[in-house]
């Protein structure tokens, strides 16, 4: 059997870069030479145990990556050796209420790569070739591997129909948060704002987009800051991808804060995974006859990603704070739990 380096979590807080099998190929798999991968918010929720039982270990996390074929089963049809391609890490049943609706990301089960079952961070990895997507020529290995998470972004912004002319709110400005803010530009020339708590996090955003607004809410009334800034209208759209939030004396908890920023009739699209209830008053989501929405993974926005950064529309760099070998991921993990303002976006570079 031949054999290939991952980074594989023995236990939760221990990633081991260590040798293990190749993974061998059939029917309509391929074999990818894994060119880059990204440490996402969900593997750090992974390595901390936080998704436990879920998650079998041993693992090899990585759901973001990219990278190049090598090898393709007997019944591949529409790729080959060489094709340079972004891999979509769902996995949906296909039977439950949900798929039947064609309803993906609302699977019953859904599983992902490298959270349900092995990942990308290691030097090969396997999948169908119905979880591919062709990169253009002109978009580097390492933007290749930043397709996933750009795509979360353009599918929040497609479920809460982002319209050209939108006002927008994003609450929470890290990984999630900055992909919602690149596809949001692309779909309206409106006001943006996003609003955080690390200044660190907002001056990533306004180094990136410099005609977007950003408000530190432990600094500033965060609704009311909006409010002057859509003329006391509030926002057609406000997002919340902050997931875990700490209280700050006298604000609104993110998502109740983003029921207030909103306009009458105005859409709020929750995304932050926190495992803490977020306390708010139905009244004031009500009045406005507002809506209240989820959004979860992408469905199908590789395509519309891959098209925008072909063209230029977005800042694929913004996101990215550090790079480092793959046999480093344990001290990424441990850089993103000890000091969350420096690092974004951690990526591994497995190609030389």
């Amino acid at each position: 059997m031949k054999k290939m380096k991952a980074a594989v979590l023995t236990e939760y807080r221990k990633v081991e870069w260590k040798e293990v099998d190749i993974p061998e190929i059939s029917g309509n798999e391929v074999l990818v030479k894994v060119g880059y991968a990204c440490i996402c918010g969900s593997d750090q929720h992974v390595w901390l145990g936080e998704f436990h039982p879920r998650n079998p270990l041993p693992l090899i996390q990585g759901h973001e990556f990219a990278g190049t074929i090598v090898e393709t089963g007997p019944e591949v049809k529409n790729f080959k050796t060489g094709d340079r391609v972004a891999v979509d890490p769902i996995i949906w049943c296909g039977k439950c209420p949900a798929c039947l609706r064609h309803h993906y990301p609302a699977c019953t089960t859904l599983k992902l790569v490298g959270i349900d079952l092995d990942g990308g961070f290691s030097e090969y990895m396997k999948v169908p070739e119905t979880m591919l997507y062709r990169v253009t020529e002109n978009i580097s290995d390492k933007h290749a591997a930043l397709v996933e998470v750009l795509s979360i972004g353009f599918h929040a912004c497609n479920r809460a129909k982002v319209c050209s002319n939108d006002r927008i709110v994003i609450w929470g400005a890290g990984k999630v948060g900055q992909c919602i803010l690149q596809a949001a530009r692309t779909k309206t020339k409106n006001t943006l704002i996003m609003v955080d708590m690390i200044d660190e996090r907002l001056a990533m955003a306004k180094k990136a987009w410099d005609d977007i607004e950003i408000i530190n809410a432990a600094k500033t009334n965060a609704v009311e800051r909006i409010r002057e800034l859509t003329g006391g209208e509030g926002v057609d759209i406000a997002f919340e991808a902050v997931g875990h939030y700490k209280d700050i004396p006298g604000a609104v908890n993110p998502v109740r804060g983003c029921i207030q920023a909103i306009r009458g009739g105005g859409t709020v699209c929750v995304l932050g995974l926190s495992s803490e209830p977020s306390p708010i008053v139905m009244k004031e989501l009500i009045w406005k006859e507002g809506i209240i929405m989820t959004s979860r993974v992408s469905h199908g926005e590789f395509a519309e990603t891959i098209e925008n950064m072909n063209r230029g529309s977005l800042r694929p760099d913004a996101i990215v704070t550090d790079i480092l070998h793959p046999s480093m991921t344990q001290k990424g993990f441990e850089m993103l739990e000890e000091e969350p303002e420096k690092h974004l976006k951690i990526m591994l570079k497995f190609s030389e």
